[in-house]
């Protein structure tokens, strides 16, 4: 990737505000603790690799279309909301595509919304700054 994108607020985070905060996050991290998620099959291999877009469905690859296009016309992307699922692992509660997208693009940290409720249990997966 030639350009780190732009990224917004999500709606969500905007509409609440007093309940998340924005993390830079190590997207090796989250994808490795995001494979144990009852979700991830749609967008991983078993071996946990990003699947082609040949071999995401049709609705996981139309968005990951949307995010190259966004990408490529240079607009804004909504930051991620991220969680705690309840085996403890990271699930990628909204912009999955824009996170998947932009790690199999080689990006390696992103910003991301998170509950404050949530923040200690983030600290493994924080970038280093």
């Amino acid at each position: 990737m030639n350009q780190i994108p732009e990224f917004v607020d999500h709606a969500a985070a905007k509409a609440n505000p007093d309940k998340y905060i924005t993390v830079e996050v190590n997207i090796a991290a989250i994808i490795k603790s995001w494979r144990e998620s009852l979700y991830s099959f749609e967008w991983l291999t078993s071996e946990g690799v990003i699947k082609t877009l040949d071999d995401l469905s049709e609705n996981e690859a139309n968005k990951r279309q949307v995010v190259e296009a966004d990408l490529k016309a240079g607009k804004a992307l909504e930051k991620p909301v991220l969680g705690i699922g309840i085996q403890d692992n990271i699930e990628i509660g909204s912009g999955r595509a824009i996170l998947l997208t932009l790690a199999d693009c080689g990006m390696k940290t992103i910003p991301v919304h998170i509950p404050k409720s949530c923040e200690s249990d983030f600290k493994p997966f924080l970038a280093a700054i």
